[in-house]
């Protein structure tokens, strides 16, 4: 599996519950539904060539955010 590291993002209200709104259509977390769109704006931007292994076109799992370290 990929390294994941963790960041703090500070974003407009409106447009984070604009992404909530979209995460839960989508049946993601919120932290997954970020990833997912800056992986397809990096992919379709020619900067990440392939998906990380374990990857999926698919929903992903709900993250609890539980994993997350300080």
């Amino acid at each position: 599996m990929a390294e994941r590291k963790s960041f703090l993002i500070r974003a407009d209200a409106a447009v984070l519950e604009a992404m909530q709104r979209w995460a839960n259509d989508d049946l993601r977390s919120l932290n997954a539904q970020v990833e997912f769109v800056l992986r397809e704006a990096l992919r379709k931007a020619g900067r990440l060539s392939t998906p990380p292994s374990g990857a999926s076109a698919g929903p992903a799992p709900q993250d609890d955010g539980a994993d997350q370290g300080g």
